[in-house]
């Protein structure tokens, strides 16, 4: 059996170590927020992930009514029905999350469908995608908007949100137009937000893959529209697209399946705003292992690992990470057939936790001092950390390729004489899963009441105590524990 020897250099001064996975994450359409189960959902995602601020698309969907004929005009031929602004679906929705404590990322996307002749849409509640024919009446639009919650809720309130244009403008699935053309949608957009509040922040270019930073950053300078911070999405399989993306890394981490892509791209996108001299913020508001609607390792161990993994190696490069998503409450290629079906959710389609949900859990339990640590390698290593309550190490255990075979590993981490009882928490492919306890009901697509009443029961964390070894002559005591690979171990040691 292989062994994993760890050296936490708990001695050497440690660097600060931001929390930014939390505080981030990601719905899939703004009109789920009408649901009571996604709600409960995010009030348990602030609790157990640090939630605070939530994005989701199409704010301007069809079906939240934003643009619409006046109901007094209902016995009038449809030629003589005057149509306007509707926010009454919005306002209930962003009521909701204040009610959580939480803030909405108020995204101006999509267009109204009468705002446009184009037929482009995207998703099955048809959200049109194509420039507005008339950017004037775009901006008073949105501005009215504006102008309404700050009236709603009040302007100190509208303040605290943040605010972004658009979604991935680099995909034609998503934006049926030029570089040039959703730049000027961009400006439109802008202009409309700052002429309501100079203060509110807006954020792009909300890019896939890293891209179009130089130019967008170019034209916005010189167009007078300033970004008030930055976004993008990446996932470790945007390789597949060729992207055009900022790399920082060897040619080997930019192929097919290399685990390392989605490092070298934020890290390149990293080094390009430094070399800019950017000091706003930058948010990874989208990201993940696989951008594939359908993907069973989704909801392996082997995403744990490879959460813990990347946010081991870039969480210092951005101000947040959100994963792409919270919730398998999802539908833009289909809504799922089963519990668990392969999809995007850090929870099932009834709120049960995947293996990715709990590696946010342990990460969150990390400190907010970082020390060095030796031993491991690029995909088998540890985050050591310090708090006042004690020293953590996660561990992390991520596969040569995600086709290769489970190995089992015997992990040593070194501690500081002083430290006098270890908790261990572990993920592994069936230990604290509760997409393996299901799996052991025979995978049942719609569970019955008693085996959601069982599957809950199993949904946590169980903890155990390891032995310390005795303290050496230099100081430092051992302790040794198993770990699969693919697999993620928390340590958390105190005095």
């Amino acid at each position: 059996m292989q062994i994993l020897s760890l050296t936490p250099h708990w001695q050497d001064p440690a660097t600060n170590f931001s929390h930014t996975w939390s505080g981030l994450g990601n719905v899939d359409q703004f009109r789920w927020l009408v649901r009571a189960d996604l709600r409960q959902l995010l009030a348990q995602a602030r609790d157990e992930l640090g939630l605070r601020h939530v994005p989701a698309c199409a704010m301007y969907s069809p079906e939240l009514r934003v643009w619409t004929h006046a109901l007094p005009d209902w016995r009038k031929p449809a030629a003589q029905r005057t149509k306007g602004p509707n926010w009454q679906i919005v306002d209930y929705c962003i009521e909701g999350l204040i009610e959580l404590g939480l803030k909405p990322i108020y995204s101006t996307c999509f267009t109204p469908q009468d705002f446009t002749d184009a037929p482009a849409t995207c998703w099955p509640d048809r959200n049109a995608i194509s420039l507005p024919r008339d950017l004037g009446q775009w901006e008073d639009f949105v501005a009215g908007g504006i102008r309404h919650h700050i009236e709603r809720f009040g302007v100190e309130e509208v303040r605290s949100w943040y605010f972004e244009c658009w979604n991935e403008p680099n995909l034609n699935g998503f934006f049926n137009g030029t570089q040039d053309e959703f730049f000027k949608l961009w400006s439109a957009t802008w202009r409309a937000i700052k002429s309501v509040d100079a203060s509110l922040r807006i954020g792009g270019p909300s890019t896939a893959r890293g891209e179009w930073f130089d130019a967008f950053l170019d034209w916005t300078k010189a167009d007078g529209t300033p970004p008030d911070y930055l976004i993008s999405h990446v996932y470790n399989n945007d390789s597949e697209s060729v992207p055009l993306s900022p790399f920082d890394g060897p040619a080997s981490d930019r192929v097919k399946d290399s685990p390392h892509f989605i490092g070298g791209v934020i890290r390149g996108l990293r080094k390009e705003l430094d070399r800019r001299g950017w000091k706003g913020e930058v948010h990874w508001n989208e990201w993940g292992r696989s951008w594939f609607p359908h993907d069973p390792r989704k909801e392996s161990v082997l995403e744990a690992a490879f959460v813990v993994k990347t946010m081991a190696e870039v969480s210092q490069d951005a101000d947040y990470f959100a994963y792409w998503c919270l919730s398998d409450i999802y539908d833009q290629v289909g809504y799922q057939a089963a519990e668990f079906e392969g999809n995007y959710g850090l929870a099932s389609l009834h709120g049960l936790r995947k293996p990715a949900w709990k590696a946010h859990v342990l990460l969150n339990r990390l400190g907010t001092e970082r020390h060095a640590v030796t031993g491991g390698d690029a995909l088998v290593n540890a985050i050591a950390t310090r708090s006042a309550t004690g020293l953590q190490v996660l561990v992390y255990a991520y596969p040569e390729s995600i086709a290769a075979e489970a190995q089992n590993l015997t992990c040593s981490v070194t501690l500081p004489a002083e430290m006098r009882s270890v908790r261990l928490v572990r993920i592994g492919e069936v230990e604290n899963s509760v997409v393996a306890a299901w799996r052991a009901l025979g995978s049942p697509a719609y569970p019955t009441a008693a085996q959601f009443a069982e599957l809950k029961a199993k949904d946590r964390l169980d903890e155990i105590d390891l032995p310390l070894s005795p303290a050496n002559t230099d100081g430092v005591r051992t302790v040794r524990f198993p770990l699969e690979r693919p697999g993620i171990a928390l340590l958390q040691a105190y005095r």
